[in-house]
């Protein structure tokens, strides 16, 4: 199924995604639910937009522009854009991020709203989200050279994107958590709230 992204900013819609959140990572308390809820969202939304700025035509981010696909569990598939910002990379950043702030700022403040989640949580998420669609795109220097202009283009109170080297591959050294772990499952192999050695030695197993 899909739903336009301008549902972002209707409070009533989201509660109930969030709320049937639940069957899928448990029940736990709603900040929490909202923060891993947007953990995997924020992936997908930022994506149209990011991965098309590498390859130089940034498609609009704005709520109105993106259409969300998800499956009944609640699970996102994927997002789309229906138009390409007039500026190009060139001319682009300062427009991209103005547009990347209305989404995220919207959507960020929708999500506090109803569940209490922590707004600059879920900007560290939103960078660490921009961070990794960036490298997926396969042009790690691009990536990086790209990521922090785009980040403080954005604004909203957002860290800068990092990354670290785990043996010959370029990761993002996230700035956030999605607190999964607290609904009683695993912590990601990332999170930042292990041991740095816990996290690289995982880091490497996972990355071979």
């Amino acid at each position: 199924m899909e739903a336009p992204a301008t549902l972002l900013a209707d409070a009533t819609w989201v509660g109930a995604r969030i709320g049937g959140a639940a069957k899928l990572y448990g029940c736990t308390r709603p900040e929490v639910l909202g923060t891993i809820w947007w953990y995997s969202l924020s992936s997908v939304l930022v994506a149209p937009s990011v991965e098309s700025l590498v390859r130089g035509e940034p498609l609009d981010p704005s709520l109105d522009a993106v259409t969300i696909d998800l499956v009944p569990d609640g699970r996102f598939t994927g997002a789309r854009s229906s138009r390409v910002l007039d500026g190009g990379v060139a001319g682009g950043l300062a427009e991209l991020g103005e547009a990347f702030a209305g989404t995220l700022g919207t959507a960020i403040g929708t999500i506090s709203a109803v569940t209490g989640a922590n707004p600059r949580a879920l900007g560290a998420i939103a960078t660490d989200s921009i961070g990794n669609r960036l490298l997926w795109t396969g042009d790690t220097e691009r990536a990086i050279a790209l990521a922090a202009p785009l980040v403080a283009a954005i604004g909203l109170g957002m860290p800068e994107p990092r990354f670290s080297k785990v043996g010959r591959n370029t990761v993002v050294r996230r700035a956030s958590c999605c607190l999964i772990y607290e609904a009683g499952n695993p912590k990601c192999t990332s999170c930042p709230r292990q041991t740095p050695e816990e996290r690289d030695r995982r880091l490497r197993a996972a990355l071979g």
